[in-house]
């Protein structure tokens, strides 16, 4: 019988407090200590339009088509009007406030604004500012450290060209202008390889700096059904200008009908903004604010989903990221639909001639949540794990201070899988990481208001530090009920009130969830204290005793104890449990004393068999063992009271059905496996059995050790897939979502803490909880 074992688990529920029946209905915590009402109402807004950056390279672009009237002046002055009117004090046409090493994208878009007004005869004063910024900062064309905006190669010295047609003399050394026109030669002749297709889309892509020599009946095999060419406006606007296709013109006409005078680099982007929006809250932890806004960006994105939108299906990263979030949010969506992204797709796509690592990271977070009959998809994993480890180890993406962000989610994506990484300290960590300036770049850079925002950084982390200072004060209380209930005087048991604490915490942070924070931590420590008592602490006559007081219930007086041991841990349980009851009342209007008591029942049962199992040195078959291990793996007290204290209500005849009982059951015997493979060799030389053990004696030698870890190993990877599809999938589920959460963040400590061992032993895991619980964040260190 394994005396390690975590005791714990958790949930990711979400909402606020009135009374126990309303707390989670209104997504509304109310405290005086709240101060963020400004920023939730923000972000709001922000689910109702999005907000994107102007693009001074693509508005050049429109400005340039000519009207079909007059070839001499353009077809839409207002754009060559906002150009005029916004030139930056350095000269330059740019995001304001740039990246010191955007300078190439600044000089790009600065050219082909100067070559917009040169086109129409206007603004020589602008041009001539726009020429002396290039002439300062020409040496940045040829620097290496220089982010590159895509087609940069092409792009530029196209541009160059077109400007001494407009008889324009560009302030770059002649020596330069050759390396420019050299580099872009080199680049429009190579071979696309295996990336033929992508590199035909690619060329494409970047039809501006082509020009007259670009294959336009090539080009339009791109285009999409709002007319445009990529959701790229400087695109269309060239391809416009070359062969006068009239969808492209729908598409910049609506453009302009939609922002006014100026244009972004990018639209469509709506889908991907408000999906990261929602990953963002997510992942931060706040998500709860926004329930009812989250809902509807769902409901609208899973409509789109089933139409086969373009803008979904037609982008790699908008369409991992979508089925990521609908899949995780209860959405029936099939992982089939990422059979179209393998590794010869995805390389021969724009994005994967461009080696787009922000979609194969999308790609990878996305089949994470694959489920068991799903395997399939397994080269997909493997792909794009390598492809994200090749970019970490390259140099250029590390040393590049643009992508500093980028690289911890990478990291993180591969290093903290979301089965073993407890949100609250993924969230402590994202927060840390979070870039409140997360410039973008395509073939320019641009923003977007939903990416990289200041509320979403200001709300996480005073919800944090809000959160934080409740347990805090929980902790304090466990550690006087321990005293209270003498549980610190039993010498054989394991003191891990802390540890079981922060297995509550960890996962289960809201503060309105206090009550099931409270349970899931005191039926934590009493299921390691009767772990230690069966296993080490207590004699057959004193295991059974407990067993028959708890059958029993109503014990007065101490006549029927027969040792202080066993009256410290039944009067600790039976006060644990009455509490239970009491609580119930609030949130369920009902007792539910008798299903805990029969919950404990089981456990002691269960302990009792494999004590006798031991104390007989009886060998269990497999099944037999199983049978017995996956409820003395003791879950059952920690995660099934802990379902009463969240919302909504759970009937008798939910809490009895076979579908919970079947997510315990899968729960927990994941949770055992997965016990047992750490333990395996410390319970070998203890001479006890588990899992492993047994599996081996019973082949008869036919296996070695490492072959039977590895069979348990693919044991737990499938009973943990297998769980997740019971958390997620909804069709004929009659469990609230809230509670099948509970099984799954319950996994995912059990992961975590069995990451590098047998249990929650570690230096490492100590110094973790002490942070969560202890550390407030301040907003001024990030």
């Amino acid at each position: 019988m394994s005396s390690s074992r975590p005791r714990f688990c958790p949930s990711s529920m979400s909402a606020t407090f009135t009374d126990p029946a309303s707390k989670l209905v209104t997504g509304e915590f109310k405290t005086t200590s709240l101060n963020f009402h400004g920023a939730k109402e923000r972000i709001k807004k922000m689910f109702d339009k999005i907000e994107l950056s102007v693009s001074s390279y693509d508005t050049a672009w429109v400005a340039m088509v000519p009207s079909p009237y007059c070839p001499e002046t353009p077809r839409f002055p207002e754009c060559t009007k906002w150009i005029l009117d916004n030139q930056l004090g350095d000269g330059s046409w740019s995001l304001p406030h740039r990246h010191p090493l955007l300078v190439k994208d600044a000089l790009s878009s600065t050219l082909a604004c100067i070559l917009a007004l040169k086109r129409w005869g206007i603004g020589e004063e602008q041009i001539n500012k726009g020429l002396r910024f290039i002439e300062l900062n020409s040496a940045s064309v040829t620097d290496n450290e220089q982010h590159k905006p895509i087609g940069f190669d092409i792009i530029f010295p196209g541009m160059i060209e077109y400007a001494k047609d407009l008889d324009l003399n560009l302030p770059f050394k002649p020596t330069d202008i050759n390396f420019m026109l050299h580099r872009r030669a080199l680049e429009l002749t190579s071979g696309g390889g295996k990336n033929l297709e992508g590199r035909r889309a690619y060329l494409a892509y970047v039809s501006e700096g082509i020009g007259k020599l670009q294959d336009w009946e090539m080009a339009m095999k791109y285009q999409r059904k709002n007319g445009s060419l990529f959701n790229s406006p400087s695109t269309t606007a060239a391809a416009f200008i070359h062969i006068q296709d009239a969808e492209c013109l729908r598409y910049i006409r609506s453009l302009l009908q939609k922002f006014g005078n100026a244009v972004p680099t990018i639209y469509p982007l709506d889908i991907y903004a408000r999906l990261s929006m929602v990953d963002a809250l997510e992942r931060l932890g706040i998500d709860r604010h926004f329930m009812k806004e989250i809902k509807i960006v769902l409901d609208e994105t899973y409509r789109f989903w089933l139409r086969g939108e373009e803008e979904i299906f037609f982008d790699n990263a908008t369409c991992a990221l979508a089925f990521r979030i609908l899949r995780v949010n209860g959405y029936d969506v099939s992982l089939d639909t990422l059979n179209q992204f393998s590794e010869d797709h995805f390389s021969n796509s724009l994005g994967g001639y461009l080696k787009d690592s922000g979609a194969a990271l999308e790609l990878y977070r996305a089949l994470q949540l694959s489920y068991p009959d799903e395997s399939l998809l397994e080269n997909q994993n493997s792909w794009t794990s390598d492809f994200l480890k090749q970019g970490l180890s390259n140099p250029s993406l590390c040393g590049d201070r643009l992508r500093k962000k980028y690289s911890l989610q990478v990291h993180d994506a591969l290093n903290f899988p979301d089965h073993a990484d407890l949100q609250r300290i993924a969230i402590r960590r994202r927060i840390k990481h979070y870039a409140t300036d997360d410039t973008r770049i395509l073939k320019t850079s641009y923003r977007c208001s939903t990416i990289g925002n200041q509320d979403f950084l200001k709300l996480a982390v005073e919800d944090f530090n809000i959160c934080q200072s409740i347990q805090r004060e929980e902790l304090k209380h466990i550690g006087r009920w321990v005293v209270e209930r003498r549980l610190d005087k039993l010498k054989f048991a394991r003191q891990k009130e802390a540890y079981c604490y922060f297995s509550a915490a960890a996962t289960l942070f809201a503060p309105e969830l206090s009550d099931a924070r409270m349970s899931w931590a005191k039926n934590s420590v009493l299921s390691t204290v009767v772990d230690d008592f069966f296993d080490v602490g207590g004699s057959e006559e004193e295991l059974v005793n407990l067993i028959q007081l708890i059958e029993r219930w109503d014990v007065n007086g101490s006549a029927d104890f027969c040792s202080e041991e066993v009256e410290i841990i039944y009067s600790a349980i039976h006060s644990t449990i009455s509490e239970t009851g009491d609580k119930s009342f609030g949130w369920q209007g009902r007792d539910v004393k008798s299903h805990v008591i029969k919950i404990w029942l089981d456990l002691l049962k269960s302990m009792l068999t494999e004590a006798q199992w031991s104390s007989n040195k009886s060998v269990p078959t497999l099944d037999e063992y199983m049978t017995t291990a996956y409820v003395s793996f003791a879950l059952g007290p920690i995660v099934l009271p802990a379902l009463y204290f969240v919302w909504p209500k759970l009937s008798d005849e939910v809490a009895g059905h076979p579908e919970l009982l079947n997510l315990f059951k899968v729960m927990s015997t994941c949770g055992r496996l997965l016990n047992d493979w750490r333990s395996f060799k410390r319970e070998t030389e203890e001479g006890k059995l588990n899992a492993v053990s047994l599996y081996m004696i019973h082949s008869g030698g036919a296996l070695t050790e490492e072959e039977a870890i590895e069979h348990f190993k693919g044991l737990i990877d499938s009973q943990r897939r297998h769980l997740l599809q019971l958390v997620l999938q909804e069709k004929d589920s009659i469990i609230p979502r809230p509670c099948k959460d509970l099984f799954w963040n319950l996994i995912k400590i059990l992961h975590t803490f069995y990451m590098k061992d047998d249990g929650f032993t570690s230096n490492e895991m100590i110094s973790v909880a002490k942070a969560i619980l202890n550390e407030p964040i301040s907003l001024d260190e990030l």
